[in-house]
């Protein structure tokens, strides 16, 4: 569990726990101008558990980690079916997504991201030798594929994207044979032309209606304003930021665009960092995300094994589809989904996930010079 001889401290990523403290300090002020100082006190809080939660993941062997693979996939699964069909599941949103755990509402869909890439990690190193074969593609689909419907069903259709696309860049960076995947991509492309088509449409079945007005706003916002009302509020927060934000230069009389965007601290906290921040601010903001995901994938490249590197790039897969997708929202490029930006949104569940995330990649970067297989 603990493999401290096989650490290499001097192999300590430092810069990218810098990076971590400095937008969690950023996440702080800006959850502040929008919740006050109540919501802003919990976050503190929230962060001070999360550094400890990602030192305490540095210090465990992340091989250890991984050969408990079906261990947390059980408890994924259980924690999932406890949403959707105990009790203890609570709504909020219109979504079903949240454990009621008194002291704080866990929602086990951002475990199930970190939970699946130490699954799949152990899975692919496996069954590394048969990734030649359709079978094992299928396998490890439909392993996927359950806890992806659970949360599917919650609904939650925008963590399930981020699900299967860990899923398609792990199995791919894994080396599935090109005689699977050539295939896959001419029957997938058309398939998926094809469904963008279907789901616009007013007899589609996939989509709920809350969500096929989403894309349909963003494909024809004069006729959807209600639907873009929230992104429009956020392009217009982001925009009267200007050069250099209000945050510096407020002379008293400014009005927070910010505050007229729904949840605001969390989904479309850009907004707020766009506003407060100015056009300055959110390119060192978005600077330190890509600093982020390049230290991930430079850890890929360093670890020691195949496990190691498959699990790096599983979390930097993570990171970078949420960053890309929360901002998108944020500035109406993607439809309206509720997808946390990583370190600077507020909730629990998510700091949790990001952080075990960044816990991981610390420990194998500890270890890509000493370990032994």
């Amino acid at each position: 569990m603990f493999n401290f001889k096989q650490y290499n401290w001097k192999n300590f990523n430092f810069p990218l726990v810098t990076i971590i403290l400095i937008l969690s300090v950023i996440s702080v002020i800006m959850v502040g101008f929008v919740e006050g100082d109540s919501k802003s006190l919990k976050h503190i809080l929230g962060i001070i558990f999360g550094i400890f939660l990602m030192l305490g993941v540095a210090l465990v062997d992340y091989h250890f980690l991984c050969r408990l693979m079906w261990v947390f996939y059980g408890i994924n699964l259980i924690l999932l079916l406890l949403v959707k069909f105990s009790p203890l599941g609570k709504e909020q949103f219109s979504s079903k997504r949240w454990l009621d755990l008194k002291v704080f509402d866990l929602q086990p869909s951002e475990l199930t991201k970190i939970f699946m890439i130490i699954f799949l990690a152990q899975l692919f190193t496996i069954m590394r030798e048969k990734l030649d074969k359709v079978s094992t593609a299928v396998i490890a689909l439909i392993l996927m594929g359950i806890p992806t419907f659970l949360i599917l069903i919650q609904t939650n259709l925008s963590t399930s994207l981020v699900l299967m696309f860990i899923f398609l860049v792990m199995i791919y960076t894994a080396g599935l044979d090109y005689k699977i995947i050539i295939p896959t991509l001419a029957v997938g492309i058309p398939v998926s032309v094809a469904m963008l088509w279907y789901i616009q449409q007013p007899f589609q079945k996939i989509l709920q209606p809350y969500q096929q007005r989403r894309v349909l706003s963003i494909l024809h916002p004069e006729l959807y304003p209600d639907a873009m009302y929230q992104q429009n509020n956020s392009v217009q927060a982001i925009g009267s930021g200007q050069l250099y934000g209000k945050l510096l230069f407020d002379n008293g009389t400014e009005i927070r665009g910010s505050k007229y965007v729904a949840v605001a601290e969390s989904d479309f906290i850009f907004s707020v960092i766009g506003e407060e921040l100015g056009f300055i601010g959110s390119c060192l903001v978005i600077g330190l995300l890509v600093l982020l995901v390049i230290q991930c994938i430079n850890t890929a490249r360093r670890a020691n094994d195949y496990t190691g590197m498959l699990v790096a790039v599983g979390l930097s897969s993570m990171f970078a589809f949420q960053v890309f997708v929360n901002i998108g929202v944020a500035t109406s490029i993607l439809p309206n989904t509720g997808l946390p930006l990583p370190f600077l949104s507020y909730g629990l569940s998510s700091l949790m996930s990001s952080m075990m995330g960044i816990g991981l990649i610390l420990n194998i970067g500890l270890q890509r010079k000493n370990y032994r297989r």
